[in-house]
């Protein structure tokens, strides 16, 4: 399983978000693939103002304030 960890430097959200998904990851096993949005013009217009965003099998899982229960329950499904 890959998840897809959308962020950019200097985002305090985005590092809770990757400590969140560090938490999950004890539980459960999935690859975490981190995407900087700012070195793609395309993502940093998609998803500059929701950053952090958590997708997984092309679907946004979460974004903004990324819990556990909410990654859990997406990645188990």
């Amino acid at each position: 399983m890959i998840v897809h960890f959308y962020t950019r430097p200097g985002c305090h959200l985005c590092e809770d978000a990757r400590l969140m998904l560090k938490l999950v990851q004890e539980d459960i096993s999935f690859e975490i693939n981190e995407v900087n949005i700012e070195e793609d013009d395309e993502l940093h217009e998609k998803y500059m103002l929701m950053i952090p965003v958590v997708e997984f099998e092309n679907e946004i899982i979460q974004y903004g304030q990324i819990d556990y229960v909410t990654l859990l329950d997406a990645l188990l499904k």
